[in-house]
């Protein structure tokens, strides 16, 4: 049960980052720019479908099937995305292509991660999160602890505590892989002795 728990707030963390949906040359980059700053920042769960593939949601929201695009369209209607976004490094070719975005607000705000692309009839949609091109372990770790103080997240002070501390203590690329890699074993790696 308390893996449950520790699982929690860490998958707020990367729903939150699901953004709410989840040939080169500069029509593609604009289009690429738009895509990633529509779905970063969008509260219409139409936008799922429409700017992310299935693999994409089912990253983000650690969900299969119909059920990551619920989830990925209940993440847009709360609102749960960046505030804004600035998209950079974008780089394409062909069908195929990557982004860096740098976050404001949500739960990885001041954060900068690379984003694969692709596209299909037209549209480029968000395919993976594929790492982090910056990445502020503390800000990360302090949302974890907001999180943890919340009543709904039923993890004791003294567990929290721990998992912080395990958090904070872990190697960066480890941690990083936990947020992205789409599945909770990570976490639970991570935050084993306290549980």
């Amino acid at each position: 049960m308390l893996k449950r728990r520790l699982v929690l707030p860490c998958l707020l963390i990367v729903s939150a980052l699901a953004f709410a949906a989840c040939g080169s040359g500069n029509g593609d980059e604009s289009q690429i720019e738009e895509a990633v700053e529509i779905s970063a920042t969008s509260k219409d769960p139409a936008d799922c479908k429409k700017l992310s593939t299935q693999h994409f949601m089912e990253q983000t929201t650690r969900s299969e099937g119909a059920e990551a695009v619920k989830e990925c369209e209940k993440n847009a209607s709360s609102g749960a995305g960046a505030k804004a976004v600035e998209v950079s490094e974008v780089e394409v070719d062909g069908s195929k292509a990557t982004a860096d975005a740098a976050l404001t607000g949500g739960s990885f705000d001041g954060q900068t991660l690379k984003i694969a692309l692709v596209k299909e009839d037209d549209q480029w949609k968000l395919d993976e999160l594929a790492g982090f091109a910056k990445f502020n372990e503390a800000k990360v770790i302090g949302i974890l602890e907001s999180q943890f103080d919340e009543p709904s997240s039923g993890v004791s002070k003294s567990q929290a505590s721990c998992i912080v501390e395990a958090f904070e203590e872990a190697p960066q690329a480890e941690f990083e892989e936990a947020l992205l890699s789409g599945a909770t074993q990570g976490f639970e790696e991570i935050a084993e002795g306290c549980l």
